[in-house]
């Protein structure tokens, strides 16, 4: 099968990824906040007081990308990092008062962005896509047995 741009999923979901990414930018830039510090500051408004191993883990994210994030987010009065209080080995992040405050005005931000990106769809539609992309990422790392491809057998 030849490659083409208008057919390739990984082209289209890359395009879409991109365009979303500038509608994010455009709309959380104002909130001092950027899309490289958003799925950050998305998983310490679920879980505060992460350690920079777990956001490596839950995020996927390379490690030197994650600390120099986290660094900026120091930096710029989002965070603040502490030693664990059982390991002082382990840096633990913990959201400041005003990294806290962002969050309505931040997930209020990504939802309009998703509501632009999707208008043309209809409710139905929108589900259908949600739930195909979710089974793709899902599917993505498993082998034609539907095994994870770095599960060994033994």
């Amino acid at each position: 099968m030849s490659f083409a741009r208008k057919t390739s999923a990984g082209y289209l979901v890359n395009h879409l990824a991109r365009l979303f990414a500038a509608g994010l930018q455009a709309r959380i830039k104002p909130l001092g906040l950027s899309t490289g510090t958003f799925p950050i500051m998305l998983q310490l408004w679920e879980q505060d007081g992460r350690s920079q191993r777990e956001l490596v883990q839950a995020l996927g994210i390379e490690q030197a990308t994650v600390a120099n994030s986290l660094n900026r987010m120091e930096r710029d009065g989002l965070i603040l990092r502490r030693p664990d209080d059982h390991d002082g080995r382990i840096k633990r992040t913990w959201l400041t008062a005003h990294g806290r405050s962002l969050h309505g005005p931040a997930v209020q931000a990504a939802g309009a962005v998703n509501d632009d990106a999707l208008a043309g769809l209809s409710p139905d539609e929108r589900v259908v896509l949600i739930g195909l992309m979710s089974k793709a990422i899902a599917t993505f790392g498993k082998d034609k047995d539907g095994q994870d491809k770095d599960e060994g057998d033994g």
